[in-house]
């Protein structure tokens, strides 16, 4: 109920303030009917009708005091000032000086809020003196009290204001960087799994398009021939539908659905096997381990694995024929490096693609300290050499 009224407060900011300041209205049209009915002519030297303009120009500006507190707060000093000057008596209406002041003190800064104040105490002295009848300092410091406690409050409702908009502020600032970093995840898990489906789709399609290329080359001259490549077109397919099983798998298990077994992620044991199956894909490959292999995690292991995967898929797209690849991984006392070199003709064309390849690649490599150089070979062809430390958590 109480948010509905702000609501509707909210919309009718205007009326709600004319509401607000019509107790100060029904008293001031009390006391104008009362001096009609008494003696007009003998209560004040400018008769109803002047005393009826003071008490519009005093309460009329009050309509504005939320949006244009400093300004009404001026003008209603202002009259009052005039009339001091013009030895006019006080008037209910005058209490006006004490809203236009708590408007300035609860929406302006806290020294716009000390000089209407201090512009209001020196008014009351002002009236003090002249209408005192002698007393000044009693009745001075009494309604000073009832001042200071408005302007108290005013300040209080700034203050408090203020630090529920920073609350508020906060709030959305939090929010805003929730929803960013939910979209930077979302940003770098889709870049993941892009990674994923690229070094899976890539290296197995390029397999079967170079096998299904010499099988339909073989099918009339070497019936045994093109039943091999058929055969290694058959079990890549298995193999790729496998593990993109496995990927739609893992992004089902993060949607919350039932777990399942699925392969495990390829690691340093299973580059072996990867040599031999790009090698029995037609694209002849040396595989060359110096140093002591040491127990990697999971993640260090796909990434070695990965990258070397990529550089293979690049030799069998873009190395041309009779083309050759060497595959060296060196293990040292910090790190392991990785060199795949070829002797084809696919360095501009790597360079070319501006695809995904050498930049997960390079994104994998980073991921643990290490880097990622490609480019052409001195002696011809293309070279991948990568260093990435061993044992530096992510």
């Amino acid at each position: 109920m109480f948010g509905r009224l702000r609501a509707w407060g909210r919309r009718h900011s205007k009326l709600v303030d004319v509401l607000t300041v019509s107790p100060l209205w029904l008293i001031s049209l009390f006391t104008l009917r009362f001096y009609t009915n008494t003696a007009p002519t003998d209560v004040t030297h400018i008769g109803v009708p002047g005393l009826l303009l003071l008490t519009l120009a005093l309460l009329i500006p009050l309509i504005w005091r939320r949006s244009r507190p400093r300004e009404v707060f001026a003008v209603v000093a202002l009259v009052c000032f005039g009339q001091w000057l013009a030895n006019v008596d006080i008037t209910p209406a005058n209490l006006s000086v004490l809203v236009a002041m708590y408007g300035v003190a609860a929406r302006c800064t806290t020294a716009w809020g000390i000089a209407a104040g201090v512009v209001t105490e020196f008014g009351l002295l002002l009236a003090m003196i002249r209408w005192g009848g002698g007393h000044v300092i009693q009745p001075f410091l009494t309604t000073s009290v009832f001042v200071v406690t408005i302007w108290i409050t005013g300040i209080y409702t700034n203050m408090r204001r203020r630090y529920i908009d920073s609350l508020l502020e906060r709030a959305e600032r939090a929010e805003r960087e929730r929803d960013q970093q939910a979209r930077i995840a979302a940003a770098a898990e889709r870049a993941r799994i892009a990674r994923e489906l690229h070094d899976v789709v890539a290296h197995n399609v390029s397999v079967m398009v170079v096998q299904a290329d010499g099988a339909a080359y073989a099918l009339d001259s070497d019936p045994e021939q093109t039943r091999h490549a058929l055969r290694t077109i058959s079990g890549t397919g298995r193999q790729a539908l496998a593990e993109m099983r496995r990927l739609v798998g893992v992004l089902r298990q993060n949607a919350g659905s039932p777990a399942e077994e699925y392969a495990p992620q390829p690691g340093v044991a299973q580059i072996e096997e990867l040599v031999r199956h790009v090698r029995d894909s037609g694209l002849p490959v040396e595989l060359a381990v110096s140093g002591t292999p040491r127990d990697l995690p999971e993640g260090e292991q796909l990434a070695i694995y990965r990258i070397v995967q990529e550089a293979l898929t690049n030799t069998l797209k873009h190395g041309g024929p009779a083309v050759r690849a060497r595959v060296e991984i060196a293990y040292g006392p910090g790190d392991a490096v990785l060199r795949i070199v070829d002797d084809g003709r696919g360095a501009a064309a790597v360079h070319a693609e501006g695809g995904h390849g050498l930049i997960g690649m390079r994104e994998r490599a980073s991921m643990y300290g290490g880097s990622v150089e490609a480019g052409p070979h001195a002696g011809g062809g293309f070279q991948v050499v990568a260093r990435i430390p061993l044992g530096v958590p992510v």
